[in-house]
């Protein structure tokens, strides 16, 4: 299968978690990231192209608050794409993921 993704993934293992276009929030786990996106274990993935509201700590920003939507799910989590970020979210986003 091919890998159509524009960013390399880097393997971390961080508490995130995700509030629901219903208002539910849910507490997960960050397994792996890239400047676009990550996949997030959880036994509760929500349905493909939902929109999420993601808290996450960034160096130097530790209540980030990113959005992003779902593109793909299977059972023990989901994989999510970053919205539009503010210029010190992707610059946090950035050292995290190179300092990996």
């Amino acid at each position: 299968m091919r890998d159509h993704r524009q960013h390399p993934r880097k393997f971390v293992q961080s508490t995130v978690a995700f509030e629901t276009a219903e208002g539910a929030r849910i507490e997960a786990t960050c397994r792996d990231i890239s400047l676009g996106g990550m996949f997030i274990e959880t036994t509760t993935p929500t349905r493909f192209a939902s929109k999420l509201t993601l808290y996450m700590p960034l160096p130097g920003l530790p209540n980030t608050v990113i959005h992003a939507t779902v593109r793909w799910t299977k059972p023990d989590g989901m994989g999510v794409q970053f919205g539009v970020m503010g210029a010190r979210e992707t610059h946090a986003l950035m050292k995290l993921v190179s300092d990996l």
